[in-house]
């Protein structure tokens, strides 16, 4: 393949099937932290979903996936409450809550101004959330 071509590729077709290719652009990976067992999962949003539990690219979704182990009665679909999470850092890079979410983490006891339903909170950024015992 000519060097055109090449970054032709980069450019306009970064996607998986790309991947493989040197010049192709690469999505930014984000930092998953999850506390208190401080553990840190770096995530590809081009992957997601990585499960089929929770939204898409969820901190539910990104947990099971790797092993972190969140409560989830419902199994995503947000409306039990079980997968409660605190966001300590980046609240910024997940997705906003809707009305119904926020209804859900009401009834949900030790429930904290910054808390979210893991199955529901899709994440952009680097976030850390702790995860109720």
């Amino acid at each position: 393949m000519s060097a055109a071509a090449d970054a032709y590729a980069a450019f306009y077709m970064p996607t998986r099937a790309w991947a493989w290719h040197p010049l192709a652009k690469r999505m930014p990976t984000h930092k998953v932290t999850f506390l208190p067992d401080n553990v840190v999962v770096e995530v590809d949003p081009e992957c997601y979903p990585y499960g089929r539990t929770g939204e898409p690219g969820s901190v539910l979704d990104i947990a099971l996936t790797h092993g972190v182990d969140i409560l989830h009665a419902c199994e995503g679909s947000g409306v039990c409450g079980t997968c409660h999470v605190i966001v300590t850092a980046g609240a910024e890079n997940l997705s906003e809550a809707d009305d119904d979410e926020m209804d859900a983490v009401e009834q949900v006891a030790g429930n904290e101004l910054a808390s979210r339903l893991a199955c529901q909170a899709v994440v952009g950024g680097d976030v850390t959330v702790r995860v109720p015992c």
